[in-house]
């Protein structure tokens, strides 16, 4: 399931990440990328560091307190988030994230978008799926997870900076669509309260979520 979340950061708080970014020194992004994806990795990461430890845990942390994020993931743990930025001229070619990274499962992949999309040209994250491909490009402080397993790229930049927050996330629940029917579980359900309030329907959608959580949680 490809999900795009809304307003995981406001604007005071981009403002304030994009300051600290600008004052951070950033290296070259082969360093963190598997063998054959320093291949076609280009851009820069922020190098690592006490501000950079900071940033992590407060980017985390408005990520992992995001609702939609916790029913659509159901997040056990994440990675280190990176903080990346491309340049003009500067692309990811087409890759498969790393099954492990930092002894963490990668389930989920995430962006989170901190730059405005007007600031630059170019830079899509393209998620290749098998209806096709799905271009993605968000207004900054929103995120779009995907599947782990999917192969994606970003496009090159022609013009201005492209300024992310990328991350995974091991979830309890392994499998993609199991996640997606939890989800559209949970979905109904909420629907189905502010529509009728608790009613014996109600009930036996909120039995038949949380069983099957239950029953897939690892």
């Amino acid at each position: 399931m490809l999900i795009t979340i809304a307003h995981v950061l406001g604007t005071e708080e981009l403002k304030e990440i994009r300051t600290t970014l600008a004052g951070m020194r950033f290296e070259d992004g082969r360093h963190t990328a598997g063998w054959s994806a320093r291949l076609v990795k280009d851009n820069e990461q922020a190098r690592p560091g006490p501000s950079l430890c900071l940033l992590q845990e407060r980017v985390a942390q408005a990520i992992r307190s995001h609702e939609v994020f916790e029913l659509a993931v159901r997040p056990r743990a994440l990675t280190p988030l990176l903080f990346s930025r491309y340049d003009v001229g500067q692309q990811y070619g087409s890759h498969v994230d790393n099954p492990l990274m930092e002894g963490v499962r990668t389930d989920v992949s995430f962006t989170l978008f901190l730059a405005d999309p007007e600031s630059y040209d170019g830079g899509e994250l393209v998620i290749e799926t098998s209806a096709g491909e799905d271009e993605v490009k968000l207004p900054a402080g929103c995120l779009v997870a995907y599947p782990s397993t999917t192969l994606h790229r970003v496009a090159p930049v022609t013009r201005g900076e492209r300024l992310v927050a990328v991350g995974w996330a091991q979830s309890y629940v392994r499998d993609p669509g199991r996640r997606e029917i939890l989800f559209d579980l949970e979905t109904a359900k909420r629907r189905l309260f502010d529509a009728q309030g608790k009613t014996a329907e109600f009930d036996l959608i909120a039995k038949s979520a949380a069983n099957l959580l239950r029953m897939w949680a690892e």
